[in-house]
């Protein structure tokens, strides 16, 4: 007869803190479905009275919240397939290949990612305003087509990626790119998948370069168009609970999906 396990102690420290993490995700679904009048009681009921749907009807109904999913979805989407290969190739080269300098072009790469992006803002919204990118999609791509942190990533791996693999690949006849290409990347897909999702998380949420360089409403990524429920007085806050909500399930999605390749990455795994 198999006997059960009994919790442990890291059960009884983890179980109350997955409910601290779980429950501002469960207070915006039951906000999402209250009215203007609930959310403003103080203290506000923790349940609705009844379900209101009129958040989700102002949302999707009342602004052109589909064209900001939209715009979201592209620019997040080219970020990550631009990020998943400029940062493999930038990894591979800096953890394979030895040239003058290597190691300090790595230190000074990585070193870009203390500085703080509004240090920078100002030099690259003129530049992209000299260009004439401003108030487009692709002034949101093009900053982050790379990231120190996705190159630090991919060499991290890359160190630690068997030679033995790649000699194997060599002594076929196969060039490096084509190692590269047809012996690295299908074993490295568990550091592929834990940059894209970390990609994607980042650059569906970025509010503040979109709010800087977009202009006209159409272009709007979901995070500047949640904004416009919110007015220097008043706030539509079951709008707000509800563009949220609708906001979160990609990013929820994503990270489902590449869970297991994801915690792969973060332990080391390598597997082929």
């Amino acid at each position: 007869m198999r006997r059960r396990r009994l919790p442990s102690g890291w059960h009884l420290v983890l179980a109350p803190m997955s409910l601290v993490t779980v429950l501002p995700f469960v207070w915006m679904v039951l906000s999402s479905l209250m009215t203007q009048a609930e959310l403003n009681r103080f203290p506000p009921p923790i349940w609705p009275d009844a379900v209101d749907l009129g958040g989700y009807q102002r949302v999707l109904e009342g602004s052109n919240f589909p064209r900001w999913f939209l715009n979201s979805v592209l620019v997040s989407g080219a970020i990550v397939v631009a990020q998943v290969v400029l940062c493999g190739m930038a990894g591979y080269a800096f953890a394979r290949i030895r040239f003058v300098g290597s190691r300090l072009v790595l230190v000074l790469v990585i070193a870009t990612a203390l500085i703080p992006f509004q240090l920078t803002v100002i030099p690259t919204f003129l530049i992209f305003n000299k260009v004439g990118l401003t108030d487009t999609l692709g002034a949101l791509i093009v900053p982050q087509l790379s990231s120190a942190v996705g190159i630090y990533l991919m060499t991290s791996f890359f160190q630690s990626f068997p030679k033995e693999l790649e000699e194997a690949g060599r002594i076929d006849g196969c060039s490096r790119f084509a190692v590269f290409f047809r012996v690295v990347l299908p074993v490295a897909k568990p550091a592929l998948a834990a940059l894209a999702v970390i990609t994607f998380i980042t650059a569906w949420n970025d509010l503040f370069w979109p709010l800087v360089v977009i202009n006209s409403e159409a272009k709007y990524t979901v995070q500047v168009g949640l904004t416009t429920f919110q007015g220097q007085h008043r706030a539509d806050w079951p709008a707000v609970m509800a563009g949220t909500v609708l906001t979160t399930l990609p990013v929820l999605g994503v990270f489902l999906f590449g869970q297991r390749r994801f915690i792969q990455a973060l332990t080391g795994a390598v597997k082929g």
